[in-house]
């Protein structure tokens, strides 16, 4: 899939899965074992800003990250580094991507548009 322009909608994610995180000082953060969520900040390419986000706990040690906001280009193999303040918390290798914004667009717009069966009462079928 190659999308038209480089913020096109198909491009963002809010929500990806990471294989077990390497976690460096505290394996995982005590914070997200007793609440299994936890807000912090993570970045996906060296240079990039830091994204809020929140992190959610799997037993096999994976987590799953919301972002604030949907980010561009998010791809399988690549690392998300975890961060609270300065502290670099660790990072997993990317498994997973949620639907893009774009796919999540197209659903909100086809539970708009009108039902099947409704289609055919105003048109009969020829």
């Amino acid at each position: 899939f190659k999308a038209p322009s480089t913020d096109h909608p198909a491009l963002f994610r809010d929500l990806l899965r990471t294989n077990r995180v390497h976690w460096i000082a505290e394996e995982p953060p005590a914070e997200l074992v007793r609440e299994k969520m936890m807000e912090c900040h993570f970045r996906f390419r060296h240079q990039m800003a830091l994204v809020p986000c929140v992190l959610t706990l799997n037993q096999d040690g994976s987590v799953w990250v919301t972002l604030v906001k949907p980010a561009r280009a998010i791809t399988p193999g690549q690392f998300a580094v975890f961060y609270k303040g300065d502290e670099c918390l660790g990072s997993g290798k990317i498994l997973r991507l949620g639907p893009s914004v774009y796919t999540m667009q197209q659903g909100k717009n086809q539970e708009e548009s009108p039902k099947k069966e409704d289609i055919d009462k105003i048109e009969p079928a020829t």
